[in-house]
């Protein structure tokens, strides 16, 4: 069986390419994707080949770990029926290509207990419930605090948002320094750094993804105050000692969510709790993968790139 797949060969070489796909087991489902997002963390930095070492990585790769879509095979021991609309995190069933993420493709196998069964109703939006878990499991468990200083206004930086007043907890500040993100807020403030003089937020959660700013958000934060890396950092993590020392910072690494997670995102979702909407900006055909990825990681105004798969074979 074979499918229509993103290939990514090599650090900007993208293209859309037929590959054979793993025979499906007695327990495997078969699912047709509908709509596949575009990370603009990690698979950029596939894209661009900056990705630290990373177990399982390798080129060629099929990209996208957020994808939606119908199941087409199952048995009926798997407990889901052609039909049912599903979110899948990705799928490593291909020939010759690793599947490190291994969601943006025409048609997939995995595994049933990979998938979350999800209302078609979603559509497209489905596609954001992986960062919508990322976001929930950098802030839900013990010991951890709601943020009251974002940095970042992209995707996940509006789903944290979002979630804190979710929550019932004060609305945070949000930091953006590009002007063209300021907007699209919801219950809460957007402003440039060097807008705000503040200098004791006790937890601040960086969306950003960039190391510049660490020295500085050292600096605004209260003393016993922490600094959640929420992003995918590429390079080493530095800061200065000595601001840090002085305000006993703390620094925790946000990790990969959980099923637990897209669970109770799915639930938000569902109730009407937490909104997805006004995230997506962009939508391409799939045939359209190059371009649209290079848009996605190049462009500001792009919040999220979303790949259509319905009409590619």
């Amino acid at each position: 069986m074979d499918t229509t797949a993103v290939l990514l060969k090599g650090p900007r070489d993208l293209e859309v390419d037929v590959l054979t796909l793993t025979a499906p087991g007695a327990e495997d489902l078969v699912v047709d994707i509908q709509h596949s997002g575009i990370s603009t963390g990690t698979e950029k930095l596939f894209w661009s080949g900056d990705m630290p070492p990373f177990p399982g990585m390798g080129y060629p790769l099929v990209p996208g770990y957020e994808a939606v879509g119908e199941v087409v095979e199952a048995a009926p021991s798997t407990g889901y029926r052609p039909g049912d609309h599903v979110f899948v995190p990705g799928a490593n069933c291909y020939d010759g290509a690793f599947g490190l993420f291994g969601g943006a493709a025409a048609r997939l196998v995995t595994a049933p207990d990979r998938v979350t069964r999800i209302d078609a109703g979603l559509g497209a939006q489905g596609a954001l419930l992986a960062l919508a878990a990322t976001a929930r499991h950098t802030m839900a468990g013990l010991n951890k605090s709601v943020p009251d200083l974002i940095v970042g206004h992209g995707v996940l930086g509006r789903l944290l948002a979002r979630l804190t007043i979710a929550a019932g907890a004060p609305a945070p500040m949000v930091w953006e320094i590009d002007p063209s993100r300021r907007g699209g807020a919801e219950g809460y403030e957007v402003i440039a750094p060097e807008d705000d003089p503040r200098k004791d937020y006790m937890s601040v959660y960086d969306a950003s993804g960039s190391m510049d700013v660490l020295n500085d958000l050292v600096s605004r934060i209260g003393k016993g105050g922490e600094v959640v890396l929420a992003g995918f950092y590429k390079e080493p993590i530095r800061f200065d000692f000595p601001m840090a020392f002085m305000k006993e910072a703390r620094f925790r690494v946000a990790a990969e969510w959980t099923h637990d997670d897209l669970a109770a995102t799915r639930a938000l979702v569902e109730s009407g709790t937490l909104s997805l909407g006004g995230l997506i900006t962009d939508e391409a055909s799939a045939k359209d993968a190059p371009q649209a990825y290079q848009r996605a990681f190049t462009d500001p105004a792009c919040l999220k790139m979303i790949l259509n798969w319905k009409d590619v074979a």
